[in-house]
């Protein structure tokens, strides 16, 4: 198939280790496919944000529990951070999108949109573990409603910060974040576009590949940022996305499975 079915939304994730590399022809490519089906974009932060601050770039910025999951160590400091690097580039992406004829605007998560649970407390520092307060915390649910003027033609941008039980805003995962809004909002399809352009098992590029095994293989072999979208893709199939496809390429590429990694229930 071409790209996604029925003119309904599809949801892109834009990884912030790319974003700022994507070419003219790809935002043209999006902007083709916007006007077919509403556009949902849920965006990272990661390269802004170290540029921003060096020391985001030191090992010691990033935690990991005692499951082997990495976060982001998030005080309020850095929440301020990625709202000051993320306004910057919503406005770069808006304008990319209504310079190509599309109708745009960004959300905030925390403004009522993305809600977050409770998150972790225990991290390893050297070979200890210790109780940290990390202000990040696991998508519980979205508010679709926020999302219901959508259309063909129209994109909305998210920034995947959420409230959490408290009423304190908080970091999340935007690859899981963008699933969970997948998932509550229908879409068939979600595309995490990142900066390598397959999923490699064994150092060999895998096209297609069903949940089950994925879920082996993000367990037993994946590591970084690419067992964060296995973990991802698995959410949003289990919710009822019927595919994520994992890739560098123009989206429309990726939905037609000419490159990049297609993952499907079976």
């Amino acid at each position: 198939m071409a790209d996604a079915a029925g003119g309904g939304p599809v949801v892109v994730k834009l990884g912030g280790s790319c974003l700022e590399d994507l070419a003219e022809q790809w935002w043209d490519d999006l902007a083709r496919l916007g006007q077919r089906h509403m556009l949902v974009l849920v965006h990272g932060w990661s390269k802004p944000l170290k540029r921003l601050r060096p020391r985001y770039s030191e090992p010691s910025a990033i935690l990991r529990d005692r499951y082997g999951n990495q976060s982001r160590w998030t005080t309020p400091e850095v929440i301020e951070d990625i709202k000051t690097v993320s306004a910057a580039m919503a406005e770069d992406v808006l304008g990319r999108l209504r310079s190509r004829g599309l109708t745009a605007q960004r959300l905030l998560g925390s403004d009522g949109l993305l809600r977050a649970g409770a998150g972790e407390r225990w991290w390893w520092q050297g070979k200890q573990l210790v109780e940290l307060e990390n202000l990040v915390g696991p998508i519980t649910s979205v508010s679709a409603g926020a999302l219901e003027n959508g259309r063909p033609g129209h994109a909305y941008l998210i920034t995947p910060l959420a409230l959490n039980e408290a009423g304190r805003e908080v970091n999340t995962d935007a690859d899981r974040a963008a699933a969970a809004v997948a998932a509550a909002i229908g879409a068939r399809d979600l595309v995490l576009v990142t900066d390598v352009a397959h999923l490699l098992i064994d150092g060999r590029p895998v096209s297609r590949i069903d949940a089950g095994a994925a879920a082996a293989f993000r367990d037993k072999g994946a590591t970084g940022g690419m067992r964060k979208k296995l973990r991802a893709a698995g959410e949003g199939l289990e919710r009822g996305v019927e595919r994520v496809v994992i890739g560098s390429a123009p989206v429309c590429d990726l939905l037609a499975a000419r490159t990049g990694t297609v993952i499907t229930r079976s």
